[in-house]
């Protein structure tokens, strides 16, 4: 896919892609036509001042078309391809667990669309975080300068290719 050279990368798995184009067809097409319908109706009801029916649906309206826009732009920008090899760098698409300032934490690094709904925390490549640690190898001790100034110390236990569940 052709990027702006300024613009960011987004990996995705094949899988993620395919979701969000999914996701994307159906919000640009019955989606759409669902909440114009009821904006109609609602509008059939009278008073648009004190229509709350009305104002839900405009919103509801607003935050499809704005889920729209996002996902063109991410679709546009998008790597796709398979999950990193299982070698122990991090990279974009690994499961990776850290001790970050003394807490052990497990995070995706890449996209959040990767993680789907799960819970998992993500940081992206462009995270002052993911800048520090992209490429780093399992064992290896760096640190980055979190966004309040302070030096953040992290070590790498450990970085598997992320799979969804």
């Amino acid at each position: 896919m052709s990027t702006n050279s300024n613009e960011p990368v987004v990996w995705l798995t094949q899988e993620a892609f395919d979701r969000l184009q999914n996701e994307l067809t159906f919000l640009s097409g019955p989606g759409r036509a669902e909440i114009v319908a009821r904006i109609e109706q609602a509008r059939s009801e009278g008073d648009l001042k004190e229509n709350g029916g009305y104002h839900a649906a405009r919103e509801e309206q607003g935050k499809a078309e704005a889920r729209i826009l996002y996902l063109k732009d991410l679709l546009r920008r998008a790597n796709v391809g398979e999950a990193p090899a299982d070698d122990g760098i991090v990279e974009p698409g690994m499961l990776v667990v850290a001790s970050i300032a003394g807490d052990e934490t497990t995070f995706l690094f890449g996209s959040r669309e990767v993680a789907g709904d799960t819970d998992l925390e993500v940081y992206s490549e462009q995270s002052p975080i993911g800048v520090a640690v992209h490429g780093a190898k399992v064992g290896d001790t760096l640190s980055y300068v979190a966004p309040n100034g302070r030096d953040i110390k992290v070590e790498i236990i450990s970085a598997k290719p992320y799979e969804a569940s």
